[in-house]
């Protein structure tokens, strides 16, 4: 029997795991289905993770193709530049900064998706924010090298637009390094999530995620701690399959 995420039953609360043949993994204390809820908010995680390293993937090769583009030409000082921009943001203290993204980005997006919608986008988006800058320096370094092969410089000469030679000639390269990149961004962009969910500026309601799940089992660590450590469970086997997916398919000079 399954039910909905949100369905209360008055007469189960605080039920454990296999307490109930009905509730296999116990129920919250509105005597809510600990099953449903967890698969509910491992989809929501995993949905915001893999939409934040999407966005994240995209920014990056973007800013890295313009950095490796004006490398060794007269407008090598912009490839400077950009690279600099880099290790400034590398110096601000990451979760601060996602936190004032996602609390000024959320109520610009409240007008046009509603509350909890805008919560979510202000969230993918600030994450993806500070997600961006390893992507941008493993592009950068590996199309400044295809920069210097042979049939790109003949590119060059035959006037070909740097839009064409991205297009047809870098990007197609870099998909093996691209699709590293995304799996070496999403665990840690479900991370990032949960912590913030988990002291409530992520995820929220009607929406839950492995955060706030395990925010709710905190409030009843000391009479059902079975709630926050299932969520604590799937979370991290989640960001562990994730890892070892992307150390085994990550090239060795990445891994």
């Amino acid at each position: 029997m399954s039910f909905s995420p949100n369905l209360i039953h008055p007469d189960a609360p605080l039920l454990g795991p296999l307490q109930n043949p009905v509730f296999l993994l116990g129920t919250d204390d509105l005597g809510r289905d600990l099953l449903s809820r967890l698969l509910v908010g491992l989809g929501i995680s995993v949905g915001i993770g893999i939409s934040t390293a999407v966005v994240a993937v995209v920014l990056g090769t973007a800013y890295g193709l313009l950095a490796a583009r004006f490398e060794n030409t007269r407008l090598a000082v912009i490839d400077t530049l950009l690279m600099r921009a880099i290790d400034v943001l590398y110096s601000l203290p990451a979760i601060v900064v996602v936190i004032w993204l996602g609390l000024y980005l959320s109520p610009v997006l409240s007008p046009f998706m509603g509350t909890s919608g805008a919560s979510i986008t202000g969230l993918i988006l600030a994450i993806a924010g500070f997600s961006w800058p390893d992507t941008a320096r493993l592009v950068r370094a590996q199309a400044a090298l295809i920069h210097r092969e042979a049939y790109l410089e003949a590119g060059h000469t035959l006037g070909f637009s740097a839009f064409r030679l991205a297009r047809h000639h870098i990007l197609p390269n870099l998909m093996g390094l691209l699709r590293v990149a995304l799996l070496l961004t999403l665990p840690r962009a479900i991370l990032t999530e949960s912590t913030l969910s988990f002291i409530g500026l992520g995820v929220t309601p009607p929406y839950a995620s492995l955060g706030t799940l395990a925010n709710d089992g905190w409030q009843l660590v000391r009479i059902a701690p079975h709630i926050m450590l299932e969520a604590a469970l799937v979370l991290v086997l989640l960001i562990g399959a994730f890892q070892i997916i992307s150390n085994t398919t990550a090239p060795k000079h990445l891994a």
